[in-house]
Formats: C-alpha cells, structure tokens, sequence
C-alpha cells in the first residue's frame, strides 16, 4: 500500500502548510480545511500548547498575518 503526500488528519495538515517557509494566513487555512477562522485560531492555540513555538510575521502592509511554526516538540518530529 502507498502512502499519499497528502496527511490524512486537519492537524497533520494544518502543521504541514506552518512547515512551509512562507507560511499561511488564518483565511487560507480556514478554507483548505474547511473551519471557520475563530476554529483556526483554537488550532493555532492548541499547537502552542502542544510546544510548537509559531511565529506570526505580516509579509507587507495590509497583508494578512502569515503564521509559520519555528520549533517544533522533540516528540512531534
């Protein structure tokens, strides 16, 4: 059986588009998985508690926010 590049759970994914360098703002997450932004942000919140250290950078200005995990718990690897 093949593994797909694609992760199967909402977390798994949401920590792969952090992974990336440039990130991803509150609207892009909440639309690829489907949750509003109020959820997003309990996701986010939930990461930090879990030892993810996520940084939150604006690109430009009127740009949104674009949040990017830094460090992740030695477990999480």
């Amino acid at each position: 059986m093949t593994q797909s590049s694609k992760p199967k759970t909402k977390k798994a994914q949401l920590i792969q588009m952090l992974n990336r360098k440039a990130g991803a703002d509150v609207a892009t997450i909440s639309e690829k998985l489907g949750w509003q932004s109020h959820t997003t942000r309990a996701a986010l919140t939930g990461l930090r508690k879990a030892g993810f250290e996520i940084s939150a950078e604006k690109q430009g200005q009127g740009d949104p926010l674009s949040y990017r995990i830094t460090a992740q718990p030695a477990d999480a690897a």
